[in-house]
């Protein structure tokens, strides 16, 4: 009897697998809009509550640091209960964590209820690069991870437009996270209806009803059902944690979680930052939401880019050379330009690397681990490497309220995403299957 992980792995994709795979991008594209969202909103805030650069600076990061321990936690957890019950209850978490920030009365509120909302969003980013991975074919794995990653700059775009919007009518920051929360809410049925539990999962751990469970899947794909399982694979040894850490693994974990990390620091420095920039600038907040929509314009134009350059070259040699111009990139955001039209232009080539360098990284995460590891290794390595997340927001803050000119600052913040090109090019990788 076949594994029917095989016959994914090897028949071309049904229209079911594609609405998952969709399904999971869109709500990327979410995490886009909630992750930012506080980006849009920050000038507002630091209006009304007269919060500090560098206060503002440890805001911003809040759900960024939610994300680590979420993603960590909550990924672990999509090993054991699965991946569609792990995306439903990080959608709860979100759509409640948004809804609280928009009635928050002071920074110390806001940034516990950004906290509690990143711990959704971090989970959410595990689950999602295991549906995708798990769902799509041998030949276009590649290509749909990088597409799902194209979702977040995606949900920024839109979202942005729709922030900037609601600003210039409102004139309330709040307006942005209720927004964020109703969109939130309506992603439950979806995900509820259209994307079953993977066959990777069900194949792996074999739950009760898991052969039922499978059947249904396969035949909705047009496939014919199994007689039977096929043998459970035998248990491993030790904890989730530990087979992270295991001889021909910690190696690669480590550094995935390094380069992941410095890869972060500079990313976030550029998408949280930006709107404060451009305000303090002179600029209206909805103009310098305008500039971000840019910055999210290039991101989606660059992962969808690397999606497509997957097919043909290799993710690792593509990922350095997307991270050294991205380092580049944002190092030039600071050099002295100080008009809308140019400043948007080099957001948009900020953003354009730096999310494909996002993309490479997703690929090669979904690609090193089994599937067993598969949900708590992502979450590992995002988990962690948000510590360089949240460091981004901050330490520019700090240097900020230091008065160190905003082109000194850039390229500072820019060597985070050349330091893990390094790492990546040393990273000794090789894919794994994935099943």
């Amino acid at each position: 009897m076949e594994d029917p992980r095989a016959i994914i792995a090897r028949e071309p994709m049904h229209f079911r697998q594609k609405v998952a795979i969709g399904i999971a991008t869109a709500l990327n594209a979410l995490d886009g809009f909630d992750v930012l969202s506080i980006s849009f909103a920050s000038p507002g805030i630091a209006k009304d509550w007269n919060v500090t650069r560098q206060a503002l600076g440890v805001v911003l990061s809040m759900e960024l640091i939610g994300m680590g321990i979420g993603a960590f936690l909550l990924g672990m957890l999509c090993d054991r209960i699965g991946r569609r019950p792990t995306a439903l209850a990080c959608l709860v978490v979100m759509a409640s964590g948004m809804a609280l920030a928009a009635n928050a009365h002071d920074v110390h509120t806001l940034s516990l209820f950004r906290l509690y909302t990143g711990l959704g969003i971090g989970g959410m980013l595990a689950a999602t690069n295991a549906i995708v991975a798990e769902c799509a074919n041998a030949q276009k794995r590649n290509l749909s991870v990088a597409i799902m990653v194209s979702g977040y700059p995606i949900g920024a775009v839109v979202g942005g437009f729709i922030a900037s919007a609601l600003l210039g009518v409102t004139g309330h920051w709040q307006s942005v996270f209720v927004f964020g929360a109703g969109m939130t809410v309506l992603f439950l049925p979806l995900v509820w209806f259209f994307v079953p539990e993977t066959i990777a999962f069900l194949v792996q751990k074999q739950p009760a009803h898991a052969l039922a469970k499978i059947n249904r899947t396969m035949v909705r794909q047009g496939r014919a059902p199994l007689a039977a399982l096929p043998p459970r694979p035998a248990p491993k040894k030790g904890i989730a944690l530990s087979q992270l850490f295991a001889p021909g693994v910690a190696g690669i974990s480590l550094m995935l979680m390094l380069a992941y990390g410095l890869h972060m620091m500079t990313f976030y420095f550029l998408m949280k930052w930006i709107p404060k920039i451009v305000v303090d600038m002179g600029f209206a907040a909805p103009l310098a939401g305008g500039v971000l929509v840019w910055a999210n314009i290039g991101g989606a134009l660059g992962s969808i880019t690397l999606s497509f350059l997957t097919q043909r070259f290799s993710v690792r040699t593509l990922l350095i050379g997307t991270m050294i111009c991205g380092a580049v990139a944002v190092a030039f955001f600071g050099s002295g330009v100080h008009t809308l039209a140019a400043l948007s232009l080099l957001a948009c080539l900020g953003g354009f690397f730096t999310n494909a360098g996002n993309g490479g990284l997703y690929a090669m995460i979904a690609q090193s681990y089994p599937a067993e590891l598969r949900g708590g290794g992502t979450g590992l390595v995002i988990g962690i490497g948000r510590i360089g997340a949240a460091l981004g927001p901050i330490t520019a803050g700090a240097l900020f309220q230091a008065h160190i000119p905003l082109q000194f600052v850039a390229m500072i913040m820019g060597c985070g995403t050349l330091t893990g090109a390094i790492v990546i090019a040393l990273l000794r990788y090789r894919e794994a299957e994935i099943a």
